[in-house]
């Protein structure tokens, strides 16, 4: 039988035990924190939710004072909470009620959302392989 690592589940995520893994975890929350610290600056203010995304970590979302909006992916859940803690933003646990309706969106976002429903133009048709 082949030897294998074992690796400890964090919210979903392997971590590698070791100091290297703990030295990048704190790493990565001090270079979010910093991100979120200048959308905030740059926004009046920000407020935040968390969302577990599998494997691929956890997705903190922004929501600056002044309704603009933007995304940060954390590798575990506990590196997004850490860096929103050390940023000092207000996390909700949910997406909906007043948060959500802080979120100012654009024509952008509605070419990008209803896409060809609402005039977001003709759309190719997609190319099967072998065409």
């Amino acid at each position: 039988m082949a030897d294998t690592k074992q690796a400890e589940q964090v919210a979903g995520a392997p971590v590698a035990s070791g100091s290297g893994a703990v030295k990048s975890a704190e790493r990565r929350t001090v270079k979010l924190a910093k991100q979120i610290s200048t959308f905030a600056g740059q926004h009046g203010g920000a407020e935040g939710q968390l969302a577990y995304i599998g494997q691929r970590g956890t997705r903190i979302v922004l929501v600056g004072d002044d309704g603009a909006w933007g995304d940060l992916v954390a590798p575990t859940y506990d590196v997004a909470k850490a860096a929103t803690e050390k940023a000092g933003i207000t996390v909700h646990e949910d997406f909906d009620g007043d948060f959500a309706a802080k979120v100012e969106t654009g024509p952008y976002e509605w070419k990008r959302m209803a896409g060809i429903q609402i005039g977001g133009g003709a759309q190719k048709p997609s190319r099967t392989a072998g065409q």
